[in-house]
């Protein structure tokens, strides 16, 4: 990613080329092809039914299910999300505009990076401790309003969620100087705006459904082996059970287009022959990273849809059906984007997840260790070259199988089985392209 460099120079990859992967990258490239088409052929004739339900899962212990229903855990958890976020903005307000200042590594890292890697194990942990959310409710019980107060009603799905969402992408892997603190005051006094007006006439559905980083937590968190089944209980259960619980709605393709495809970009803008092409390219170097950062969303949305226009002819039904079709198969590819997530973010994430406690510890840059955290050396065990190789190659394959059985869950619901098994087809050939890309991109120098 483009903050990397500025952040320090550990690349977000944390591969150098093919010859730190633990297999040949032919090897693996075809292994991985032919998991899952084994996979799929496997699923069609064994998995003939639905199976995923919302009664399923393993209860957590009593205690357990107390302590994460507990007020107090929640209070703790928003009391330290507001001191963070007010110890964030003294260094945004009053920091000094250099590396030493927190605030690139808690919008970049925490927030983007790691709030993703919470949500993949907690679930959406963003609706509990969002700050913003929190002060909107604040503010209408000391107005004594209803918490259900709206101006109008909401009515565009998630589409505001997948423009925010492109709008951040374009911010941390484009935009130039992204971590000069005049920057991110603009950036971040923007957010901060349109949130508080959003809530204020749309009420907090503007927070469940528009919100980018609520939409980020919400759609990953649903990998989650955290979760409740029908009951309201917790269980234990798997990343499928989270994922088949999403129908499709307004905006769900475009925001999962948004979060698939910056990833794809990321690795590809890493690619030494694309940065040589802009660097010689006569045309500004920010409108060809824009226009093609642009283009990926575009292409992960429009080969989604494709491959759904072919399904559905396929199973004998009109064209017309595809755009409802597309819309309930769009969350087949969130294990896919969060196998690209961990992929693409575990050098970052492990490394200057740890170098932001120790800038944290002076947010004004005076020399001082308000949190005793300022010697911290970041530990580099977790990057190792092969153990970050085999992460990446893992993670990639892996939330491709996840994204085969949950396409294949929910093409059996909505269509007959012999329909279901043929129309899926063009979906497998667009998920094995998805890991080959995938595999290529991260891999290739």
């Amino acid at each position: 990613m483009s903050t990397t460099s500025v952040l320090t120079a550990l690349p977000a990859h944390g591969v150098g080329s093919r010859g730190d992967l633990p297999l040949p990258f032919t090897a693996l490239v075809v292994a991985a092809g032919a998991a899952l088409l084994i996979s799929f052929v496997a699923i069609a004739f064994l998995w003939r039914e639905p199976r995923l339900r919302e009664s399923d899962g393993v209860l957590l212990p009593g205690w357990l299910a107390a302590v994460l229903d507990s007020r107090w855990l929640r209070v703790v958890a928003q009391v330290l999300a507001v001191v963070l976020t007010l110890w964030t903005l003294l260094a945004l307000v009053f920091g000094p505009d250099s590396a030493r200042n927190p605030v690139p590594h808690v919008v970049y890292v925490w927030l983007w990076v790691g709030l993703a890697f919470a949500s993949m194990v907690l679930g959406p942990v963003w609706r509990v401790i969002n700050p913003l959310r929190l002060l909107h409710t604040g503010v209408l019980r000391l107005a004594r309003v209803s918490p259900e107060l709206a101006l109008l009603p909401y009515r565009w799905g998630l589409w505001p969620a997948a423009l925010g969402l492109g709008a951040f992408t374009w911010v941390e892997l484009v935009a130039e100087e992204n971590t000069s603190l005049g920057f991110l005051r603009v950036l971040i006094a923007s957010f901060f705006a349109i949130s508080l007006l959003g809530a204020a006439v749309f009420g907090r559905t503007w927070f469940d459904h528009a919100d980018p980083f609520e939409a980020w937590s919400r759609l990953l968190g649903l990998l989650a082996p955290l979760g409740r089944r029908d009951d309201g209980r917790w269980v234990l259960r798997t990343p499928l059970h989270g994922v088949n619980t999403l129908r499709g709605q307004r905006g769900l393709v475009a925001t999962v287009a948004v979060m698939l495809g910056s990833t794809a970009y990321d690795g590809f803008s890493a690619n030494l022959g694309w940065a040589t092409f802009v660097q010689s390219s006569p045309l500004p170097s920010s409108l060809l990273r824009t226009v093609t950062l642009i283009g990926f969303f575009a292409l992960v949305a429009l080969t989604l849809w494709l491959a759904s226009a072919v399904s559905v002819r396929l199973a004998g039904q009109p064209l017309r059906q595809s755009v409802p079709f597309v819309s309930d198969m769009a969350p087949s590819l969130i294990p896919i984007a969060g196998g690209y997530v961990i992929a693409h973010y575990w050098s970052l994430w492990v490394y200057q997840g740890q170098e932001a406690w120790r800038l944290l510890s002076d947010p004004l840059g005076t020399g001082a260790d308000w949190l005793g955290t300022a010697d911290l050396v970041p530990a580099a065990a977790l990057i190792e070259p092969t153990l970050v190789a085999t992460i990446q190659a893992v993670s990639i394959v892996i939330g491709h199988l996840l994204g085969v059985l949950a396409a294949h869950e929910r093409a059996i619901t909505v269509l007959p089985h012999r329909a279901a098994v043929i129309g899926q087809v063009p979906l497998m050939v667009v998920m094995i392209l998805y890991t080959l890309g995938g595999l290529t991109i991260l891999f290739t120098p």
